[in-house]
């Protein structure tokens, strides 16, 4: 017996109609998710965009005022600058006074107390000048590589009075020859090795800085003496020494002995 064929109706296809009511749902569905998602949060949302608003202009303002902060301070180390090589070092102190205060940054802050500490010892006031510098190494704030010349200074002003091993123990890690105040440093450490005893390694101290071609020449001609006098070889090229020197090894015909012969 033959079965009866089974057909499958085809889709209904959306009218034009359909099409526009479903799109009217949808957009209605949408807004009043909107609607109720800002009736529940908008003042929140709101909140947030003006916190971020008024934290955007607090920003803007605080830039502008620092970087006219930092140019004013600038200004006015390049004034005090420009009276200290006119060696009117009071004047030089005077200008960069109110630097000293926490408002000023680090950096000026520091350079306002090099500059004092300077205008204290053209006038004779060393304590003063020593108390500066202690200030530079006590502020935390000021960068490392300044600290470490006020350190110097400071240790320098104090040397005559200072045990060797104070001098060792503060300028010690600075005097390494892959140091920038290795010159300064060193030679402070290497008399402080020898007003304790140690001749070896104040020799070897002034042997290394006599060696180090970076440094200034009157410099490496101290060390190369003491080391000398301490019976260590501080010398690597003598030829090289010598035209340091200013002294030729080439000596004229006419100053050996066949010239007094021929006479």
């Amino acid at each position: 017996m033959a079965r009866t064929p089974i057909t499958t109706p085809a889709p209904a296809t959306p009218s034009h109609e359909d099409d526009v009511l479903i799109r009217e749902i949808d957009e209605a569905v949408r807004e009043d998710a909107l609607y109720s998602f800002m009736r529940d949060h908008g003042a929140k949302v709101l909140g947030a965009i003006l916190l971020g608003l008024a934290a955007l202009a607090a920003y803007l303002v605080w830039d502008h005022y620092a970087e006219s902060a930092l140019e004013t301070q600038s200004e006015t180390l390049v004034s005090a600058l420009d009276y200290a090589d006119q060696r009117d070092f009071k004047t030089a102190a005077e200008k960069v006074a109110p630097l000293l205060t926490g408002d000023a940054s680090p950096g000026a802050r520091a350079a306002a107390r090099f500059i004092q500490a300077q205008a204290a010892l053209e006038e004779g006031n060393t304590a003063k000048a020593a108390d500066l510098y202690k200030a530079l190494v006590a502020d935390t704030e000021t960068p490392p590589a300044l600290r470490d010349l006020a350190r110097v200074r400071d240790v320098s002003l104090g040397f005559d009075t200072m045990k060797p091993a104070d001098v060792i123990a503060q300028l010690g890690p600075l005097a390494t020859p892959d140091n920038a105040l290795f010159g300064s440093a060193g030679e402070l450490v290497a008399m402080a090795h020898l007003e304790a005893g140690d001749r070896a390694k104040a020799g070897k101290l002034f042997a290394d800085i006599a060696k180090a071609d970076d440094l200034p020449e009157s410099l490496r001609s101290r060390a190369r003496q003491m080391a000398g006098l301490l019976g260590v070889d501080a010398i690597v090229d003598v030829d090289q020494l010598l035209k340091d020197q200013g002294v030729s090894n080439d000596s004229p015909a006419s100053d050996g002995p066949s010239a007094g012969a021929a006479e």
